[in-house]
């Protein structure tokens, strides 16, 4: 409902409704699961849930992910939470046409980097739209855990090409 408002009021206003929405409805302290208190933290930031972990992509991440769908029809959502310091392998998202996808930043601080172009710190309520064939990464910044809604753009013939992790270096050079 909050979504179908934020088009007739704007989405300014709708992110302050979400906002308003979290503190309502937001679980007390001793009811979010996390002993860890930075993620706890984080997850208080935020109106969607950190979700589980990420154990099925592991293996294309620096660190600890976990991933909550949030819509599986019409289009893909879902929210990915990185710890400080996680970021995923450089990968590529193919398409026939159409396709690509759709970053946008709910809580934290994180970077999104494109290959030959310098990284973008992204901030709650960024949004970065990849389109297809694009080598990029993203995850947290060294000091502060990050969560973005990634949309998966349909098209035709889509796939992801999983590359390379970023290498320390090139990580330990961002600010």
């Amino acid at each position: 409902m909050i979504t179908h408002v934020a088009f007739y009021a704007g989405w300014p206003k709708g992110w302050a409704v979400f906002n308003l929405a979290k503190e309502v409805w937001s679980d007390g302290e001793g009811d979010l699961p996390y002993e860890d208190e930075a993620m706890r933290a984080h997850a208080k930031s935020m109106i969607f849930p950190i979700g589980q972990p990420n154990d099925g992509y592991a293996q294309y991440f620096s660190g600890k992910s976990f991933l909550a769908p949030i819509s599986n029809t019409q289009v893909g959502v879902h929210n990915v939470t990185f710890e400080l310091g996680c970021r995923n392998n450089w990968h590529i998202h193919h398409a026939k046409s159409g396709g690509g996808q759709i970053l946008i930043c709910v809580a934290g601080r994180g970077y999104y980097q494109e290959e030959g172009k310098d990284a973008i710190l992204m901030k709650p309520g960024d949004c970065i739209n990849i389109p297809p064939e694009v080598k990029h990464w993203h995850g947290a910044t060294k000091d502060d855990w990050f969560s973005h809604l990634a949309v998966e753009v349909p098209g035709e013939e889509t796939s992801n090409e999983w590359c390379e992790p970023v290498s320390d270096e090139e990580y330990g050079k961002l600010k």
